[in-house]
């Protein structure tokens, strides 16, 4: 399961972070974000050991979302050194994010 990402442990978790990090932005009513959850969760599971995946709710953690301006959700950010190296906005297929983490 991804890590909860908060507005309190941001910059501990992702910018702090010594490897790559997928960031999901997603929230409880948004239907493509609950068939995107799964998708980060497997991709957690199997590259934990290599990067940091974690989700963050746009309703419950504002301050986080708006500094980076996430309009549309959900939206995958990608991390490296603290900052936003890529985006992914709206679903797409799980080897598209590894493949973006791979290459950040």
């Amino acid at each position: 399961m991804a890590l909860e990402i908060t507005d309190a442990n941001f910059e501990e978790v992702v910018v702090n972070a010594d490897k790559p990090v997928l960031v999901d932005f997603w929230a409880e009513w948004c239907g493509p974000c609950k068939m995107l959850g799964p998708v980060i969760d497997k991709i957690h599971d199997a590259h934990s050991d290599q990067y940091v995946i974690g989700k963050v709710n746009v309703d419950q953690n504002p301050e986080t979302a708006a500094k980076f301006g996430i309009r549309s959700i959900p939206t995958v950010l990608f991390f490296k050194d603290g900052e936003v190296k890529d985006k992914q906005v709206g679903v797409a297929p799980e080897n598209t994010y590894v493949e973006k983490l791979g290459a950040i």
